[in-house]
């Protein structure tokens, strides 16, 4: 990454996501893509370079990390086809209080938000950037909780995954630290958080959360994580990139077919 954040005290930043509520995702990525056919995804891949400066998007301040994380996939997705998005943290917070009802003068509605909720209203609404325009994602798919397979086919495939993990105390005090994050023999848990992994350096996953790049080994994943969604950017298929691999059609099928 081009950009690190400068440590913090352990207050001052914001988590914000909500227990996970597992089989709220009705479509799941191991229907859509075979990985015994597919190609393995490259030792090393990402495009994490394209944004120069990530933002903290509100989530040092308030509990809005799903918005927060939402924003920068939408830049990075533009960026990669070539296009500019402005997404500041006013505009994180907006969508955070259009889906959760979010009162910036009003501190208990600082409640966080539900993945699928989120992603729901992305598809269907669209992320909001600070210049009014929604950004819409095509369809999003469930991950295994913990299952390193499914996480670096789809990071590969898709230039990102939503992650959600259990955030433990140990967590804060290795990112002030410019420390991985790896498995914890006594972990703190102090919430939920979310964050997108945008690439894979070293053996290691790169997320993206308080606007720094931030190194997550496979143990720290597989240990913390307890739900990961993969979006389909509708904005990069215009532009003509390749999602090789996954079935499309056969998601859209099952998509008008869902009812809720």
């Amino acid at each position: 990454m081009t950009t690190q954040a400068q440590p913090h005290s352990p207050t001052t930043l914001k988590l914000g996501k909500t227990p996970a509520r597992p089989g709220a995702a009705k479509l799941r990525l191991s229907n859509y893509i075979d990985t015994s056919v597919l190609p393995s995804p490259p030792t090393e891949f990402g495009h994490e370079t394209l944004i120069p400066t990530w933002g903290m998007l509100g989530n040092d301040r308030y509990g809005d990390c799903v918005f927060a994380g939402a924003g920068h996939e939408t830049m990075l997705w533009n960026a990669e086809a070539g296009k500019s998005v402005n997404v500041d943290a006013d505009a994180a917070l907006e969508n955070y209080s259009e889906v959760t009802g979010f009162n910036p003068d009003d501190p208990s509605t600082d409640r966080g938000t539900d993945m699928e909720v989120a992603a729901k209203y992305r598809r269907k609404t669209g992320f909001v950037d600070a210049d009014g325009k929604r950004h819409k994602i095509g369809a999003y798919v469930s991950l295994e909780p913990g299952d390193l397979n499914e996480l670096w086919y789809a990071t590969y495939l898709f230039d990102g995954v939503g992650i959600g993990v259990e955030f433990c105390s140990q967590w804060m005090d290795a990112f002030n630290n410019h420390k991985p994050w790896d498995a914890v023999a006594h972990p703190k848990i102090e919430g939920g958080h979310y964050i997108p992994a945008i690439a894979k350096r070293s053996g290691d996953a790169t997320i993206v959360t308080w606007g720094s790049g931030q190194p997550m080994t496979a143990a720290g994943y597989q240990q913390f994580n307890d739900e990961s969604l993969a979006y389909l950017s509708l904005e990069k298929l215009t532009n003509g990139h390749d999602i090789n691999g996954f079935d499309l059609a056969a998601l859209r099928k099952d998509l008008a077919a869902l009812t809720t």
